[in-house]
This record gives C-alpha cells, sequence and structure tokens, in this order.
C-alpha cells in the first residue's frame, strides 16, 4: 500500500523527555511507517524532547528493557528514511548545555514553522 507523493506529515514531539524513552519511540516509528508509504516526514522536536538530537544522548536509552534496539537506532534510521528532523530553535537555547551538539543532519526551525505546517492544508500533524 502506497500513498500520493503528495501526502505529507509533520509530527511534533514535546513530551518524550529523555526520562521516558519509551514515549519517543512511537512518534520515530510513526514516521517510519509513513516514509514506508512515500509520505514526506518531518519530526519538529520541541521544549526537554529536544535533548534527544543531541549527540549521544540516545545511545544508551531503549524503548524497553531488553529490546536491543537503541532510541539513536530509530533515530537513524528515520534520518536514513528520508524524513527531516527540526529542533525547536528558541527550546534547543534552553535545553542545550555548552558544548553539546546536535546530531548531524538536524536543522533548525521555530515554532512558527510547525504552526504553518499546521495551518498548511496539504499536510497532517500529529502531536506527541
Amino acid at each position: 500500500m502506497s500513498v500520493a507523493n503528495t501526502e505529507k506529515l509533520a509530527l511534533l514531539v514535546w513530551a518524550a523527555t529523555t526520562e521516558h524513552p519509551e514515549l519517543v519511540a512511537t512518534p520515530l516509528v510513526h514516521a517510519l511507517a509513513a516514509r514506508a508509504l512515500d509520505a514526506e516526514v518531518e519530526l519538529h522536536f520541541a521544549g526537554p524532547a529536544v535533548r534527544w538530537l543531541l549527540v549521544g544522548v540516545a545511545a544508551g536509552a531503549c524503548a524497553a528493557p531488553d529490546s536491543g534496539k537503541s532510541i539513536a537506532d530509530f533515530i537513524a534510521e528515520v534520518q536514513q528514511s528520508g524524513a527531516r528532523l527540526h529542533v525547536c530553535s528558541m527550546a534547543a537555547a534552553q535545553w542545550t548545555a555548552a558544548g553539546e551538539t546536535l546530531l548531524p543532519g538536524v536543522r533548525h526551525a521555530g515554532a512558527t514553522a510547525f504552526v504553518a505546517r499546521s495551518l498548511d492544508s496539504a499536510w497532517k500533524t500529529l502531536v506527541y
């Protein structure tokens, strides 16, 4: 099953903090499912969830005990699928410490970017 190439999905991830890795797995899996259906996909990380997009943060976290797949593995798979990862610039300034860096390929986008997707009838949005 595939959808028309014009299908577009933007996901906002804000409540999935690093203290609860089980909460970030679902939006990552949904992004992969949408890419498998040939949809254009963007994930917008905001609030404390921006920490998932920092180098080294996701490597030791798993969605479930003994799952064998880290959150870093999911993020890498999402990036390899062609989905775009965005970090809220304001949230990154608040939740990123000096010396921490974003994962390669992560783009900055303000809150307006996700709101614009929400208002654009060509895009569907999900919030986690």
